[in-house]
């Protein structure tokens, strides 16, 4: 099963990260070889580990501009995994690819199996202002294993609203953000859970922090920039 945690926990974060500033994004900066940083934290604020994002294979101009993010994580005891996925810029808002989540590294830690990926690509508009609603987004997952149960996973993110701005200091430096609420959903055998979430989002740059919540509102992991070169 650690495989399927390590996909859900891929998408739950991805949900919240991308990076480009072009003439049709304002938030997310996609310039070739720009780096990002993010150190995870779980509730009592103990390091978990640290996620290095890196844009590359930007394409386009004007308002329609595509980049790639490849993407590692590795946690406390030198387990690593590397991921990549597609973003683009369309006009006034960034979209997020989940099913080019499933390149064949990815795949390879799963095991042999066969997917069927399909879903709502996240949104992220240029335009934010306090109490502004955003899309909801999905992804499901299909597996097919050979010899085993096939299992079905379905990941909502809903309720998402700019509740606030407000001004956040970290490692990496201090940024005016607008604070984005949300709701993941997460369905998966006989699980079903919702999990609360806030990003702090900076002009330039992107996310700058991420808290996630359990049902009772307590903070159950946290991850900020720590490091940031474009």
């Amino acid at each position: 099963m650690k495989h399927y945690s390590l996909l859900l926990a891929t998408l739950l974060f991805t949900g919240n990260i991308a990076m480009a500033q072009s003439s049709c994004s304002k938030y997310y900066p996609m310039v070739d070889g720009a780096l990002l940083q993010y150190t995870s934290y779980d509730k009592k604020g103990k390091e978990e580990g640290q996620i290095d994002y890196k844009v590359t294979n930007v394409n386009g101009s004007g308002d329609h501009i595509t980049a790639t993010m490849v993407m590692e994580i590795s946690d406390q005891k030198g387990n690593t995994f590397s991921s990549d996925y597609d973003i683009t810029c369309d006009g006034n808002v960034v979209r997020i690819d989940f099913k080019s989540l499933m390149n064949e590294q990815m795949l390879s830690q799963m095991g042999e199996m066969e997917m069927d990926i399909t879903g709502t690509d996240m949104e992220l508009p240029n335009d934010l202002s306090v109490g502004q609603e955003l899309p909801d987004s999905n992804v499901n997952v299909k597996m097919k294993m050979s010899g085993v149960m096939n299992m079905n996973m379905d990941v909502e993110t809903i309720n998402r609203k700019v509740e606030k701005q407000e001004s956040v200091t970290t490692p990496a430096g201090t940024f005016d953000c607008y604070v984005i609420y949300s709701e993941t959903r997460t369905k998966m055998m006989m699980s079903n859970q919702t999990m609360p979430s806030r990003v702090w989002l900076a002009e330039g740059v992107g996310m700058v922090k991420q808290e996630s919540y359990n049902k009772s509102g307590k903070l159950v992991a946290s991850s900020v920039l720590t490091q940031l070169s474009k």
